[in-house]
């Protein structure tokens, strides 16, 4: 029994010297972990760009502006941008979170906001389809701020 306590004890104490290890080591660091954006780089087909640019001022604008006062981000914008080669995006979609863990379930936070402005998920499927003739996904990606001490 005593040896099962000075195990304990020890294993206690090793942990946490690795903690406050790893706490002097981040606090050595001239920067900081900052929010995290989803960018995803968007082609609009032929023809479409005006009309996918009325869905993003209009539908989509909302569905931000709506998670954006819940809290569930931090913020979101578009950008344009001239394609080097025909399989280039010519918009990028960004949403910003406060950090990683803001993006744990989700989807089950937002379906409430996409009811709203969207309907139930007949309807999401197929305004995603309505979608899909009007550009591809070309790419996301996650990136990370970093804020400088």
């Amino acid at each position: 029994m005593m040896i099962k306590s000075r195990a304990l004890g020890a294993l206690a104490g090793v942990f946490s010297f690795v903690a406050l290890v790893a706490t002097a080591q981040a606090a050595d660091r001239p920067y900081s972990e900052g929010t995290v954006s989803v960018v995803s780089s968007i082609r609009t087909e032929p023809g479409q760009t005006e009309t996918y640019m009325k869905y993003l001022a209009t539908t989509y604008r909302q569905l931000m502006e709506e998670q954006k006062k819940a809290g569930h981000i931090v913020d979101w914008s578009v950008y344009t941008t001239r394609p080097r080669t025909p399989g280039d995006p010519d918009l990028y979609l960004l949403t910003t979170y406060k950090n990683l863990a803001a993006m744990d379930g989700l989807q089950d936070k937002v379906e409430a906001i996409q009811e709203k402005f969207i309907g139930n998920q007949e309807a999401r499927d197929a305004a995603m389809v309505s979608r899909g003739k009007m550009r591809s996904l070309v790419g996301s990606e996650v990136i990370r701020k970093v804020e400088f001490k």
